[in-house]
């Protein structure tokens, strides 16, 4: 990957260098006054303390070594001792021309854990940033040369699950899996997602009213816990239909996962656990329940003891997450381990991470808390449906695909069904990865639509402008292989921001948050859309200037495909 910033700093370090200045970190920043310059470097005034020497001689000194390097067309000191550096046309022709977008790859494996799906149960709204925030960091790393592997950790194997099988022991009676001579023959028995999506909420709703079916569905919890032979072949059949539902969801999404393994596989790791923190002296009972004490001594919040064991002996959430690290360390050595999930965990998280670290199953990974904040609705709150319930992620899928269509081109009459599908899921993506990952935004459906303004279909509109351009240029047999020179302004805007590539996704890394590509995306487009309107490509007579926007819009293409890619947004064809 070129790293034109690398290239910028070493340049200013090795100016510091000549002038007897030692620097250990140079960072130079994108000027934000343009009319000054490209570049600013606002690193003299340390090192005027640290010299005690006039901040303005210093600079000048630098300014000086710099002007004589062709690299730069113009070097200039503003105030006291900040340095505005404007690249010359031959040095970001040359930059530019270098086709190197890739990064080498590296042994580095960092696990993501994001989707967080629960079997038997409709995905809601709730479940939409888990999977699009996953997906593009796993992209992004991969992107970056990193290794990955993803799990969706399914919520498969608690108190859920024995509310829907209790459920069904009421309704189908009859049904060998819940005979006492059960022996595995197994039978034609029709399970479907829609039955187990309408027996879910009633179930869970009726143990609310009645102690009774509640105890019922503990101890169906506990037989299902247990691997009862029948209970058991029951859950791998709902495990089997609700999986190819959950599947389907995520495949609109773009989202994909190398392991559906879920809270049943921790659990058959929990007896290992508990025999290894045993050893280490870190358990202790209180109250009848055992725990890990994990808080620290600058903690500004109380952090309560993690529970382990509670007084019946029974197992938590907390466990089996533990149990989960436990058997990803123990299976796949990762470097890291990034979860992908509501911000509102952070307390459990924290309790957990503290804990892995205090028994050493983490000693050679990093766990990364990559927490997000709420989709809501335009009004601000919360997703509902019209009777007031947690909309499900397929009608909002919908709903946003219904939008789409009416926007859709009356003369496209080919695969509108496909092309409304890859415009919504533009919608939705972008949408939901443009605010930082830790706020909280509003979804509005017809905002996020347009084809105006910070928008996914607007970049995907503008993508396809690019593309179309580059066929007509093929069918009139016009060439373009390199820049050849910068015409105007438009050009050297395109050609500053495309530098920055770079140093955005490492931002976004760094951060585990995509906003700074959405913010890029948006920003080099319009770049290039003003580029497209003040400059006529194919009817320029000027071979040089058109065959170097030719290969300026080839450029801009590819990168806007590459971060589209990243955030698992498809581009059609046309819309």
């Amino acid at each position: 990957m070129k790293k034109f910033y690398k290239l910028l700093e070493e340049k200013v370090k090795n100016s510091l260098d000549v002038c007897g200045y030692k620097c250990d970190e140079v960072v130079v920043n994108e000027s934000n006054r343009p009319d000054l310059g490209d570049y600013q470097f606002n690193g003299i005034m340390p090192l005027a303390k640290v010299y005690h020497k006039n901040p303005i001689l210093i600079a000048g000194e630098v300014v000086d070594v710099l002007k004589k390097d062709p690299f730069f067309k113009d070097v200039s000191m503003a105030g006291p001792g900040f340095i505005n550096l404007s690249i010359s046309d031959d040095a970001l022709i040359n930059f530019a021309n270098i086709d190197d977008y890739a990064y080498p790859k590296n042994d580095h494996l960092i696990f993501l854990d994001y989707g967080g799906a629960n079997v038997a149960k409709s995905l809601h709204v709730g479940h939409l940033r888990s999977a699009n925030i996953g997906e593009a960091l796993k992209r992004l790393c991969n992107y970056l040369g990193y290794k990955t592997i993803s799990d969706t950790h399914l919520g498969d194997f608690g108190r859920p699950l024995g509310l829907v099988i209790l459920e069904l022991s009421k309704r189908f009676p009859e049904w060998s899996y819940f005979k006492d001579d059960y022996k595995g023959e197994g039978e034609n028995v029709v399970i479907t997602n829609e039955l187990l999506e309408e027996v879910y909420p009633y179930a869970s709703a009726k143990a609310k009213e009645s102690e009774e079916y509640l105890k019922e569905a503990q101890i169906m919890t506990k037989r299902l816990q247990n691997k009862e032979k029948g209970i058991y072949d029951l859950w791998l059949k709902i495990m089997e239909v609700s999986k190819k539902s959950i599947k389907e969801i995520y495949d609109r999404l773009n989202t994909s996962f190398d392991l559906y393994k879920g809270e049943s596989d921790a659990e058959n790791c929990v007896p290992e656990l508990l025999s290894y923190l045993d050893k280490l002296n870190i358990v202790y009972e209180s109250e009848g329940a055992k725990v890990i004490d994990v808080k620290e001594e600058d903690d500004k919040l109380e952090i309560p003891p993690m529970l382990l064991i509670k007084t019946d002996g029974g197992i938590l959430y907390s466990t089996t997450e533990l149990a989960t690290i436990y058997e990803r360390v123990k299976e796949y050595h990762p470097d890291e381990i990034w979860y992908v999930v509501d911000k509102r965990q952070s307390l459990h998280f924290t309790q957990v991470f503290r804990a892995s670290k205090k028994s050493g199953l983490t000693k050679d990974t990093n766990l990364v808390f990559a927490g997000f904040g709420t989709m809501n609705g335009s009004d601000g709150k919360p997703f509902k449906t019209r009777d007031g319930g947690v909309m499900r992620l397929l009608d909002l899928l919908e709903e946003v695909k219904k939008e789409s269509l009416k926007r859709l081109n009356p003369n496209i009459l080919d695969n509108r069904d496909s092309i409304a599908e890859d415009i919504a899921m533009s919608a939705i993506k972008y949408a939901d990865m443009l605010p930082n990952i830790a706020t909280d935004y509003n979804f509005d459906v017809e905002k996020f639509c347009d084809l105006e303004g910070k928008t996914g279909p607007y970049i995907l509109y503008s993508t396809i402008r690019m593309k179309s351009l580059l066929n007509k240029a093929k069918e009139n047999n016009i060439t373009y292989d390199k820049i050849y020179k910068i015409a105007n302004n438009y050009d050297r805007e395109l050609l500053i921001i495309l530098n920055n590539l770079d140093i955005v996704l490492n931002r976004c890394f760094e951060n585990k948050s995509l906003n700074d590509i959405t913010e890029y995306l948006y920003r080099l487009t319009t770049s290039y859309n003003r580029f497209y309107t003040e400059n006529y490509i194919l009817n320029e007579e000027d071979k040089l200037k058109q065959a170097s926007w030719l290969y300026l819009t080839s450029i801009v293409y590819q990168v806007n495909n590459i971060l589209l890619d990243i955030l698992a947004i498809k581009v059609p064809d046309k819309m």
